[in-house]
């Protein structure tokens, strides 16, 4: 299977020989919301918490007498029952990750990839390197190559100036061939590789 390579112009240069098990992999949309679910619940801090009982400020005395005032017993002011007391089954610090292995985020990328070029919305460059940092010259680059306002930019991330330029634009997203993952290909409407990033990611997922 081969895809054009072009340049910032949107001439053609070349082509890349690209294997049918990487971008003619079947769809499979329950593994790549799998996986989606994995990649958002590992970003999650896990830092809630709620103080217990022997948590909270207060005394630990007995507030009266168990038996002979008429009220409801009681033995101490942080019981959960009363304002400013510990609170019960409350959320503690945890891991919220998920359980996903290796292959089922390479052949979910695969399958996202897959669906990507079908629908003609991967465009391969020979080169992202960019003469300026400035995110409005990235922004008349992007523009011209015809893809969409949520556009994935992948190349190495030694092209300083592609950094620069991406990360002042909530629009773009620029990252390394190897930081690759099915959330940010299915959130973006196209995906740009560089040719050598497209080379990189390719060998990875072929092993």
């Amino acid at each position: 299977m081969k895809i054009d390579v072009v340049n910032f112009a949107k001439e053609a240069v070349g082509e890349i020989e690209v294997p049918e098990a990487v971008f003619a992999y079947p769809y499979k949309e329950h593994l790549i919301h799998t996986v989606i679910r994995a990649i958002r619940a590992a970003q999650r801090a896990g830092t809630h918490k709620t103080k217990v009982r022997s948590e909270v400020a207060g005394s630990g005395r007995k507030l009266w007498r168990q038996k002979g005032t008429g009220r409801a017993r009681v033995g101490s002011i942080r019981s959960p029952l009363w304002r400013k007391g510990g609170t019960v089954h409350g959320p503690q610090p945890r891991s919220h990750e998920l359980g996903v292995s290796v292959g089922e985020k390479k052949n979910a990328l695969k399958s996202a990839l897959s669906r990507k070029l079908a629908e003609e919305k991967i465009l391969v460059l020979d080169s992202m390197e960019l003469d300026s940092h400035k995110t409005a010259a990235l922004e008349r680059a992007v523009a011209g190559l015809g893809a969409g306002s949520r556009t994935l930019l992948v190349d190495s991330r030694d092209n300083e100036n592609l950094m620069r330029a991406a990360r002042n634009n909530p629009r773009l997203k620029s990252i390394d061939a190897l930081a690759v993952n099915v959330y940010d290909v299915v959130d973006r409407e196209h995906v740009v590789f560089s040719r050598p990033a497209l080379e990189k990611l390719v060998e990875v997922l072929q092993r």
